[in-house]
């Protein structure tokens, strides 16, 4: 990953550290770099045997991740770098995606986490953390779980 994100700030160290600690174990990784265009369209055609990508979620639905991240069709064309394609995460996800019933969609998300736990198609290594920083004259800011910002019911005392 040439470039850096939120959630990566330092690719190229972060590459270095996972090949050492594959190396621990026997595993021998080459590091290898591309512009960011030319990554994107390597990592897509699945010319890789490991990749690091990150995502920022744009909303706060689960499908937002799971499809977008692991379903069958993201493996195709999409943005599912792992190339896992797995049925019955496929079977979970898609009724999830297509039922209006709440209480159904958390079911099967649910359900859907527990696969994905089991099969490991990738490895979660870091969370970025998001600093809000308000003055204390500032009243009604809210900060928002998607990083948006809203002033509408803002004002400064």
């Amino acid at each position: 990953m040439p470039v850096q994100r939120p959630y990566n700030p330092n690719a190229r160290r972060m590459a270095e550290m996972i090949q050492a600690d594959w190396a621990k174990i026997g595993v021998q990784a080459k590091i290898v770099t591309y512009e960011w265009g030319e990554y994107l369209k390597r990592a897509k055609a699945g010319e890789h045997q490991s990749v690091m990508m990150g995502w920022t979620g744009d909303n706060g639905d689960p499908d937002n991740f799971f499809a977008t991240l692991f379903s069958c069709a993201a493996a195709k064309d999409g943005s599912n770098y792992s190339r896992w394609c797995y049925k019955p995460f496929e079977d979970l996800i898609q009724p999830a995606r297509a039922t209006d019933d709440h209480n159904k969609r958390i079911e099967l998300y649910k359900q859907a986490q527990v696969v994905m736990h089991d099969q490991a198609p990738a490895l979660i290594i870091a969370h970025s953390t998001v600093y809000e920083p308000v003055r204390k004259e500032v009243k009604g800011y809210v900060v928002d779980p998607l990083g948006k910002h809203h002033f509408d019911n803002v004002s400064v005392e």
